[in-house]
This record gives C-alpha cells, sequence and structure tokens, in this order.
C-alpha cells in the first residue's frame, strides 16, 4: 500500500523528475506516482499540487518535500547509503550533487533533456561547452578519487550524487558533445542501470499528444 505520492513531469522532458524518481526508488518508498504533462512553462496543474509549482514533489508519511536536494536528503534518512559512509567520502558527494543542483544553466538551456531524440551536435556553444568540459573534469576526478570499485562516481553503489548526475548522462547521450573516454564510459554505466533503463521505457509509453514542439524540432 502507498504511503504517499510522488508528483513528476512528463518523462521524456523532466530532468528533475527523473532526479527525484530515482532517489524515491532507490530509497524503496512506497508511493503512488501521478505524471502531469508538462506544458513548457508555467504547468497549471503542477502549481495546483507542488508548492514551489514545480516537480519533483513528494509527499511521504505527513512529509512534503520539494525540490530534488531536499528529496535526497529525505530519503536518505530511509536508506543511508544514498551518500558514502566515510565522512569526508560523503561531504565531496554532497557537494558536487549540490552543484549539479544548482549549476550549469548553460548546458541546461542548449540541450534541454529530450529521451526520444537524437540531437547529436546540436546545442553546442562556448558556454555549453564550457560546462560540459567541467562536468568531465567532476566526473573523472571524482572516479579516479572515489570509483575505483565500481562503475559510479563512487564505485558499485549507484548513490545519490550519481541520480543527480543521471539526467547529464541523458543530454550527453542526446546531444553527443565531445567528452573524455572516462566520461563516456560513465554514461554507459549509468544508461546500463535498471532504473534509468526503466525510466526511458515508461518514457516512451508515453502519449505522443504530450510532446512538444518547442523540444522536438530542436534541429
Amino acid at each position: 500500500m502507498a504511503d504517499g505520492k510522488l508528483y513528476l513531469g512528463t518523462r521524456r522532458y523532466s530532468s528533475w523528475s527523473l532526479r527525484g524518481w530515482l532517489l524515491v526508488k532507490l530509497a524503496r518508498l512506497e508511493v503512488e506516482e501521478i505524471v502531469i504533462p508538462i506544458a513548457g512553462g508555467v504547468t497549471a496543474a503542477v502549481r495546483e499540487v507542488s508548492p514551489n509549482g514545480l516537480v519533483p514533489y513528494l509527499e511521504h508519511q505527513g512529509a512534503k518535500i520539494w525540490e530534488s536536494i531536499a528529496i535526497a536528503e529525505y530519503c536518505a534518512e530511509f536508506e543511508p547509503g544514498l551518500w558514502p559512509a566515510d565522512r569526508l567520502t560523503r561531504a565531496h558527494a554532497r557537494a558536487i550533487a549540490a552543484e549539479m543542483h544548482a549549476g550549469f544553466r548553460a548546458l541546461r538551456i542548449a540541450m534541454p533533456m529530450n529521451l526520444g531524440r537524437d540531437y547529436t551536435g546540436v546545442g553546442q556553444n562556448p558556454d555549453s561547452l564550457a560546462d560540459v568540459a567541467h562536468i568531465d573534469r567532476l566526473w573523472t576526478t571524482t572516479r579516479e578519487k572515489y570509483g575505483a570499485s565500481g562503475p559510479y562516481l563512487f564505485g558499485d553503489v549507484f548513490n545519490a550524487a550519481d541520480a543527480m548526475f543521471a539526467p547529464v548522462v541523458a543530454r550527453f547521450l542526446t546531444f553527443a558533445p565531445p567528452l573524455s573516454d572516462a566520461a563516456r564510459v560513465y554514461c554507459k554505466a549509468v544508461r546500463a542501470h535498471p532504473l534509468v533503463e526503466q525510466w526511458y521505457a515508461q518514457a516512451a509509453e508515453e502519449p505522443q499528444s504530450w510532446q512538444l514542439e518547442k523540444y522536438e524540432n530542436l534541429a
């Protein structure tokens, strides 16, 4: 029986929804998933249910949580393994997750998430490519220092930091900007994760009527 509700936007486009959904799934919270098709701007149906007018929005056992970074911390109360056990490693994981939450605006604008298109080479400008290069370095240095035991940022456990960066992986797979070999290997590992595969499959099943012209004809 569901202990609450998780409000999501269109899976094909909603990068923030993917983050929240991954975190809730990793924490094994039992919630009803409610998908609200986004309108490409302010979506009235989302504003009616979400305190900040955005998705994801989680209601769980009386708690009401919006903003993905807050959902990450809430989910970690149920699944502490969402963050590394070591204090210094955990601090680094939280720092890069917070940077993802707050930054990389040029990338977001130039390369919006679309799980159903091949936009190879589109959206590349000096600002977006600077974001790509910074993320590549961030992934590479994190993996070198903390990820030797497995394919993810902190080794063999797909954790909250990976969840925060999963939509970036999706963007890189769609737009194919220049990446290091190490970054491409990481993208492949994230894409192959069963939960990410499930999200892609569910996105592919969404009605065509939910698709938006502004995201479907970027080239």
